[in-house]
């Protein structure tokens, strides 16, 4: 295979570090600071994970995957656009998963609103909080169902 079908197999495959991102899929109970449930699936091809979200009495969308602007290379870093549908807001985070810990930066990698969670061994929980300027924040403990 040349350069050529090489980089255009790449871009019709997704970027192999979303696999990452496979410890989430299913459906989790969120409790702590902030309840609901919230269930992550991939939608078909692979290039898009979903997160629907219901907690506190919101609900929203969460399209989580890599940016890629028409003609362009697909962005370094797993970005996602949320969508609040009780609120009307959108969102954008940065996803990082490093061994068991989980980042959700709020923006930007590096942001100072961020999220940090720990699965357990057998990935049937993540606990974390989110840090927010000034000292703000909560803490959840979202527990996989089945």
């Amino acid at each position: 295979m040349d350069d050529r079908n090489a980089a255009e197999e790449s871009e019709t495959q997704p970027d192999p570090d979303l696999r990452s991102l496979d410890r989430l899929v299913g459906t989790w109970t969120v409790s702590g600071e902030a309840e609901g449930t919230v269930v992550y699936e991939w939608t078909e091809g692979g290039f898009f994970l979903l997160q629907h979200v219901e907690l506190g009495g919101t609900k929203g969308l969460e399209v989580i995957g890599h940016l890629r602007g028409y003609g362009e290379s697909p962005s370094a870093d797993i970005r996602s656009r949320y969508y609040g549908f009780s609120e009307g807001e959108t969102l954008d985070y940065t996803y990082e998963i490093v061994g068991d810990t989980l980042t959700i930066w709020m923006g930007e990698r590096g942001s100072p609103a961020y999220y940090e969670g720990t699965f357990s061994e057998d990935d049937s929980t993540l606990t974390g909080a989110w840090h927010y300027p000034g000292g703000g924040g909560y803490s959840t403990v979202s527990t996989r169902l089945g």
